[in-house]
């Protein structure tokens, strides 16, 4: 049975009209194979997947039919279930964007457990998701080239003597070269795979909807990583719900530009297209990653005749600064963001450029990439994420002092904490006490997002929980900042996090991106942030301009490497506040290196000891974790 789909939801009484038809009855699949080959057998000779090899519209590119791809999710899956994969058994990827992503991907949930994985990852954050899956095969890059994925998977085996197989991917799709001479326990993943049986799958293999598909990673690249669950039912219900509210047409195309190791490329940005037989363009290796395919998006978007367009607003703000240059963008109907707030001038500029109105969503790993929908045609103000998916619900509760959720529901239009019920819910991390802390105890899922509901039912965003800036016991929410200084015509992006403080804890800062050949100093910004942030106690200390704004690898604003530099130019000032009275020369001055999130790190053994006693003190009074390397 495949998916047709009748017109976008409106308003909250047609989300009541599709939850009057039991799920059971609606949804038309059990596992993300099912769903697969539904839309072959409906749509066997409409384009499923193009790969675009460059960025050049008009360049070459590779298509592959429905009927393509099941053929080809049927020979990955024979080949790892002859290499002995089973349903409870992890297959890992580390692999670029392209289509044999979706072979590996699809495949490996027909055949087991699929764990893509962040190629930019460390060995040793490699090392330890692998473990915890339990990993037979890792299906990898096969070409030596500069992502160094081919040399860092063959690592990986020898480290892990439960990792059987290493499948090598040539990315033309071909055979590789001299893959008689691979390292012990490495194949050649098209070589083995063009040997299969194509038309079915030859452990015939019965899903039920509580099957594991996928381990899905989260804790960004630096961050700790934790492997999230997914079942089969729960992905192929994001697949349908948002399909369903969407209106989604199997004569749709769009661009995929999403990481398909990061849940948003894989699920709302490629199974859901799947689901109703749509045209899904894959960008490069590289996706949104490769300059020339921003630089050359629009000509893109006219050259396949895109109707549908997604982004993470960092994504979008980037498109914003480039021109039509008279690419005939018409054919969009949608254009959708999520992942972070949409700053309500970017939203604006996109409309006066383009004419088009962005839609944002919410969702995360832990609801299989989508819990809210703020469908095509609703007109609604930037921050406002629509309405929960069919079947699902969200909740309102008061935050603690220590930004906990309690069991306190709040009313329409009070913001709190967001939780989230519905059947797309994840099966819990594979470590129980992490799942444990996720949930509260009547099973509601604690998102860590702050926002509220509105009287039409559709939720609004302010941020995460842990961003909320606390300045003497007071909530500051960063998106107030945010949202004023993003109007001013010279910020292309900003980010505000909050800076250590002895006395007041956290105080406001600012990080900015100025847009192409524009110019502001910090007093011009921080006058015209003050003029537009009505809370004195919201109002921002500093403003630095950066280069180049800090992105996780989906493209959201990564603000613990932003808390990190707030950190360090605390650290600076307080530096500079001791020793220059001591008339110290600045060789004997303390040495403050920030990298990343790590905690910042204070080197004063060429300081003397008797300025460093009095500077020791107001940095240990920072209510932040600083190394000392002292004398």
């Amino acid at each position: 049975m495949h998916l047709t789909v009748s017109s976008p939801v409106q308003a909250l009484a047609d989300i009541h009209r599709i939850e009057a038809t039991p799920l059971a009855q609606a949804m038309p699949w059990v596992s993300t194979y099912d769903l697969i080959r539904a839309s072959a057998q409906a749509h066997a000779d409409q384009p499923a997947l193009t790969f675009l090899h460059t960025g050049q519209p008009g360049g070459k590119s590779t298509t592959w039919t429905y009927r393509d791809l099941l053929q080809g999710i049927h020979q990955t899956a024979n080949l790892l279930h002859q290499l002995g994969v089973g349903p409870q058994d992890a297959v890992g990827v580390l692999l670029p964007g392209g289509l044999a992503y979706h072979l590996a991907l699809w495949g490996g949930e027909a055949a087991g457990i699929v764990q893509p994985l962040n190629p930019l990852l460390s060995d040793e954050k490699l090392l330890s998701l692998l473990r915890a899956s339990n990993a037979k095969v890792l299906i990898a890059h096969g070409v030596e080239d500069d992502s160094q994925l081919r040399a860092k998977a063959l690592r990986l085996q020898t480290q892990l003597p439960g990792l059987k197989t290493v499948l090598l991917v040539n990315p033309k799709g071909d055979p590789q070269q001299g893959s008689d001479t691979l390292p012990a326990g490495a194949q050649d993943f098209h070589a083995l795979r063009v040997t299969q049986v194509a038309d079915h799958l030859v452990s015939q293999r019965v899903f039920q909807p509580t099957d594991i598909a996928a381990y899905f990673h989260t804790g960004g690249t630096t961050g700790a990583p934790k492997l999230a669950r997914h079942s089969h039912g729960a992905q192929v219900f994001t697949a349908w719900a948002n399909a369903s509210m969407q209106g989604f047409r199997s004569s749709d195309a769009t661009i995929n530009g999403y990481p398909l190791f990061h849940v948003a490329g894989v699920l709302p940005g490629a199974l859901c297209s799947l689901a109703v037989g749509m045209h899904v363009i894959i960008p490069t290796e590289a996706l949104f990653r490769n300059r020339e395919v921003v630089q050359n998006y629009w000509r893109l978007v006219a050259h396949h005749r895109c109707t549908l367009m997604s982004g993470v607003p960092t994504v979008l703000a980037a498109l914003a600064g480039v021109p039509l240059q008279g690419a005939d963008i018409s054919t969009l109907r949608a254009v959708r963001t999520g992942a972070a707030p949409l700053p309500p001038e970017l939203a604006q500029r996109f409309e006066q450029a383009f004419g088009l109105h962005i839609n944002e969503s919410l969702g995360m790993t832990e609801t299989a990439g989508l819990s809210t929908v703020a469908p095509p045609g609703l007109s609604a103000p930037a921050g406002c994420v629509g309405w929960p998916l069919p079947h699902a619900r969200v909740r309102i509760v008061a935050l603690s002092s220590d930004d906990q959720a309690t069991s306190n529901t709040l009313p329409a239009r009070e913001k709190g904490m967001v939780l989230y019920q519905g059947p797309n819910l994840f099966s819990g991390y594979l470590d129980a006490a992490e799942t444990a802390r996720s949930f509260t105890p009547d099973g509601w899922l604690i998102t860590g997002d702050v926002g509220f509901i509105d009287t039409q039912g559709r939720l609004h965003l302010s941020g995460r929980a842990k961003d909320l800036i606390i300045r003497s016991g007071h909530n500051i929410d960063p998106k107030v900042i945010e949202d004023a200084l993003g109007a001013h015509p010279a910020v292309d992006l900003c980010a505000a996090v909050g800076a250590p403080d002895a006395y007041a804890g956290e105080l406001p800062v600012v990080f900015v991106t100025l847009k192409a050949g524009a110019q502001a100093t910090e007093a011009e910004l921080l006058s015209f942030t003050a003029q537009r942030v009505d809370e004195a106690p919201a109002q921002p200390k500093s403003i630095t301009v950066l280069e180049r704004m800090p992105v996780t690898n989906v493209g959201k604003i990564y603000k613990p490497e932003l808390r990190t530099l707030a950190t360090a130019a605390v650290a600076k000032g307080l530096i500079q506040q001791v020793m220059t009275p001591l008339q110290t020369a600045p060789a004997q001055w303390p040495q403050v290196r920030a990298t990343g999130d790590a905690p910042v790190e204070i080197d004063a053994t060429t300081t003397p000891a008797a300025a460093w006693a009095q500077l020791k003190p107001l940095l240990s009074a920072l209510p932040v974790k600083i190394n000392f390397k002292e004398a």
